[in-house]
């Protein structure tokens, strides 16, 4: 901007004018953002360094000492090493850097001129002129924009809290289904070797001829069955391991452990469902964030509405053209005219949109969330009571049955199908035991997370 141009607009001041000098300050002053924001802003940066992971090489093998497999220490090293989680966390950082930059005023502006054939002449001095410009934005827009930033960098922060929820909640998962996969393989390699038994006593039996020829053959189809099943078994070990693997961010042909050879089921007590959806409302950080967009939005409105207001620029000049040494030295100030109304009011009507938007979004994520608490926990309750009536009733039962039929086959009262289908049934009721126990920490887990609280850690 010229200092012709200031003339022609705001008029010239003369620095000894007590009114301009006020304007001056006042406008500086407004131009700035408010103190409590950069203290909001200096705790989420003390959060975010408290998020730091822990400084470990990642080649190291976390489990290499480890006799089996711990499900906390699996949760703790998948929030160590997923880059999932990493990823959330400089989306953190990126969202933190926004509130410098939204907050500070635009670069100063500086120019020179100056007249050519002044110098030299005898008849002017030379001629030349410089100025230096601020754009200062109206009171209140650079604290908006800081609100704007913040709650960006607030939901980014929760968005990685949920990241983190979402990681552990997986890992605990595939824990349970690494349990579940070893103790098949287990439970039917026992049977594997009682059905091995089994076609030694048919074969006896047969030879001394006390039993059909079908016997020991309906033996060996079955053990060949679950040789077939040890097969199938194993390769999903290796399936779940390697699901494992990637989840931590390692080899997949990096040694695991084994997991522990019996599972305890979680400790629960009586759970109260309205309790635990008031929490779940308290502690989700999908909805925490849910809330930062929302404020981040109803600041969004307030800042198209202050558009359509003004900013100045504030003008200091030396006018080296002006013979007169007092009238070299200028200060002013431009005003922008904001007559693009259509334009402003549609962008205030945007951002009303995007408000109403994410109040709707934040209102549909509630009833989500109370849905999934209720949801976890009658899922719980019923995983619960399946397991004890496995452990209880089924799993017993079956293993008389398989002791009284294999003593009825040695002594003639029953035949080798009643043996065989008692075998069958203990494997399954043994199998579902394992899976019941496994599924009762599952449901424990999404409950866990359905509340806002990171499954398996304190």
């Amino acid at each position: 901007m010229t200092t012709s141009a200031i003339r022609r607009g705001a008029g010239v001041l003369a620095p000894s004018q007590a009114p301009a000098a006020l304007l001056i300050a006042a406008l500086s002053l407004a131009g700035c953002a408010s103190p409590e924001l950069g203290a909001r802003h200096r705790e989420l940066e003390k959060s975010f360094a408290a998020r730091a992971p822990a400084a470990t090489p990642d080649d190291e093998d976390p489990f290499a000492r480890a006799p089996e497999l711990e499900r906390e220490g699996l949760v703790r090293e998948v929030l160590r090493r997923n880059p999932s989680l990493d990823a959330a966390r400089q989306a953190w950082r990126a969202a933190l850097e926004r509130f410098p930059q939204e907050t500070s005023l635009d670069d100063p502006s500086a120019s020179y001129g100056a007249a050519p054939r002044s110098f030299g002449s005898s008849a002017v001095r030379d001629g030349n002129q410089a100025e230096l410009a601020q754009r200062l934005p109206f009171p209140g827009k650079l604290s908006l924009r800081g609100e704007v930033a913040l709650a960006s960098a607030e939901a980014a922060e929760n968005d990685y809290e949920a990241v983190a929820r979402r990681l552990a909640e997986t890992a605990s998962l595939l824990f349970d289904d690494y349990y579940v996969v070893a103790r098949a393989i287990e439970i039917n390699d026992a049977h594997t070797r009682l059905l091995e038994e089994l076609r030694e006593v048919a074969m006896a039996r047969y030879a001394a001829g006390e039993a059909a020829q079908q016997d020991p053959l309906q033996a060996e189809v079955e053990h060949a069955h679950r040789l077939h099943d040890g097969a199938r078994l194993r390769s999903e070990l290796r399936v779940t391991a390697a699901r494992i693997d990637a989840l931590l961010h390692r080899r997949s042909d990096a040694p695991l452990p084994p997991p522990p050879s019996r599972l305890d089921p979680p400790a629960t007590e009586a759970l109260d469902r309205g309790a635990l959806v008031d929490r779940a409302l308290r502690e989700r950080p999908e909805l925490r964030a849910a809330e930062a967009r929302v404020r981040g939005r109803r600041s969004n409105v307030a800042l198209a509405r202050r558009e359509f207001f003004p900013d100045v620029t504030l003008v200091g000049a030396w006018e080296g053209l002006m013979q007169e040494s007092e009238l070299r030295p200028v200060v002013g100030l431009s005003i922008d005219l904001p007559i693009r109304i259509a334009r402003r009011r549609a962008a205030l009507a945007e951002a009303r949109a995007e408000l109403s938007g994410a109040t709707s979004e934040r209102a549909a994520l509630e009833d989500e969330v109370r849905f999934e608490v209720t949801s976890a926990a009658l899922r719980v309750e019923e995983s619960r009571y399946v397991l004890h009536l496995l452990e209880s009733r089924l799993l017993p039962a079956a293993r008389d049955r398989v002791a009284a039929a294999r003593a009825g086959f040695e002594t003639g009262r029953s035949d080798f199908d009643a043996l065989i289908e008692a075998e069958r049934q203990l494997r399954d009721a043994e199998l579902d035991r394992e899976e019941a126990v496994a599924d009762f920490s599952r449901r424990h887990a999404e409950l866990q997370r359905a509340i806002g609280a990171l499954p398996e850690l304190p």
